[in-house]
């Protein structure tokens, strides 16, 4: 699969991830042209292979088996292909065939979870499951080597190629796990088999899937079934939705529930915060323990989930104390917070990239961290919003509904049929533009921003605001002065 442009997670060379026969015996699959080799890595891109991994070539937009000779080219130890594509292959590759690809990659990850002495984590959520799995990586892997899903790895080939990528001797592993539609965690969690297993939030996201927020609930609780005997599931308390996932987690046998959020019932409870532009400083009681923490970026739903992470590390073992330090240093993944500086007229202005993905919920916490950032001088803050998908026919009711949000920004700038809702809802003194798609707007914000000002741009992946994103960023790049580097 020639898939996205992230880098392979390998183990370090000293310690191989396999040995070529181990992977072959997880497989079931026979090694051609290759007696035997260490295995370091396992990926799914052969352009972004390390020297040493396994390429598994899966289907994707293209046929894996098309970038079999490039990821040999790369340094791939083997490729894994299918019994009836060996023939179409260029002679000499170092091969592992199997029946079928991504079931050989189901195995793999199958073996290495059933080698594995780590404790491990899953982190599911209508919103915040990246930043969250992010967080239970720094927390852990203060306390004890941990392994992470990369990127959002956390479907029918993520869950699995991030568990193939799992070293044996890692203490703790954590696993993001999705879906968009009923029926796709139960897999994924039954491959994971956690010791703990989260859920950050219930919100009507892929609504359009669903009859309704109930039906969103039950798909993510489909992460207890999974739960290995003796584990716990930490549950959002604030969300309307608690007590339907605390009974479906008893349902499956987890007698530890763990609540987390303001409400005095929550076991993982905020009991003080300071909201800071850059991040924020809490205070909370994790399970009758009195913790203080730093979190690295803003916004109080990243303090929520910290609640989350917190109460995970303790239920996997991990040093407490260690894990709320390390959430100081907690940084943003792409398109979901980064910061960048643009040499605007006037000045500098800032960019609040939170492009990946958009949701009603993701939406009006980017909003708040807008609200909450300080101008320079006579700056102003500024929102480009492109259209949030998959909501179904309350898509315009839910766009226009976030005017009281939207509206505490300076001006609001719009893009797609559905954002034209929450454009005319806005008090006219707060309309920048609207226009039909997000590439319209590029000329409009280059035009209107100056410096001071902070501009937020935020919507879902088809809308495609991240390439608006990145064109302001390239004809805006501060240029730095070599000559002045120490």
């Amino acid at each position: 699969m020639d898939g996205q442009d992230v880098p392979a997670a390998s183990a370090s060379p000293t310690a191989p991830l396999w040995t070529a026969g181990e992977l072959a015996q997880a497989t079931g699959g026979r090694l051609q042209g290759v007696a035997e080799a260490d295995v370091t890595g396992a990926s799914i891109d052969s352009r972004t292979l390390q020297p040493g991994d396994a390429f598994f070539a899966i289907a994707g937009e293209r046929d894996g088996h098309e970038f079999a000779a490039a990821a040999a080219g790369r340094g791939a130890a083997l490729c894994v292909v299918a019994e009836p594509k060996v023939a179409d292959l260029p002679p000499g590759l170092k091969l592992l065939v199997v029946d079928d690809v991504l079931k050989a990659l189901e195995q793999a990850g199958r073996a290495a979870r059933a080698r594995s002495r780590a404790r491990i984590v899953a982190v599911t959520g209508s919103v915040g499951k990246t930043t969250t799995k992010e967080a239970l990586r720094l927390a852990l892997g203060a306390d004890g080597p941990t392994h992470a899903s990369a990127a959002s790895y956390n479907n029918h080939w993520g869950v699995p190629l991030s568990l193939a990528r799992l070293p044996a001797g890692a203490a703790y592993g954590v696993f993001e796990l999705g879906m968009n539609h009923p029926n796709e965690i139960t897999p994924l969690t039954a491959m994971v088999r956690p010791h703990v297993a989260v859920i950050t939030t219930i919100e009507p996201v892929h609504i359009a899937q669903f009859p309704n927020v109930e039906a969103i609930a039950d798909a993510k609780a489909e992460i207890f079934s999974g739960v290995e005997p003796g584990g716990a599931a930490v549950i959002n308390r604030d969300n309307p939705h608690f007590e339907r996932l605390a009974a479906a987690a008893r349902a499956a046998g987890i007698e530890t529930i763990i609540g987390f959020g303001e409400a005095p019932e929550a076991e993982a409870r905020l009991t003080c915060v300071a909201l800071q532009p850059q991040g924020s400083t809490a205070l909370a009681d994790i399970m009758g323990e009195t913790v203080s923490f730093k979190i690295g970026l803003p916004g109080r739903h990243i303090v929520q989930n910290a609640l989350a992470v917190l109460a995970s590390a303790k239920l996997a073992g991990a040093d407490l104390a260690l894990a709320a330090l390390a959430l100081a240093s907690l940084g943003p993944p792409p398109g979901r917070g980064v910061r960048t500086a643009l040499a605007v007229k006037g000045g500098t202005a800032l960019m609040i990239d939170e492009s990946y993905n958009a949701n009603p919920a993701s939406m009006r916490a980017a909003l708040a961290v807008l609200a909450g950032t300080p101008v320079e001088g006579r700056g102003r803050r500024l929102a480009a919003l492109g259209d949030m998908l998959e909501l179904g026919a309350t898509g315009e009711e839910l766009h226009r509904g976030l005017a009281p949000e939207a509206g505490r920004a300076d001006l609001v700038f719009c893009a797609g049929p559905l954002m034209r809702a929450l454009y005319e809802a806005l008090p006219e003194g707060r309309r920048g533009a609207w226009t039909p798609d997000a590439a319209a707007l590029l000329p409009l914000l280059a035009e209107r921003l100056r410096g001071g000002d902070v501009l937020m741009v935020k919507g879902s992946n088809g809308s495609r605001m991240g390439p608006l994103v990145r064109a302001l960023a390239e004809r805006f790049h501060i240029q730095v002065d070599a000559s002045a580097e120490g």
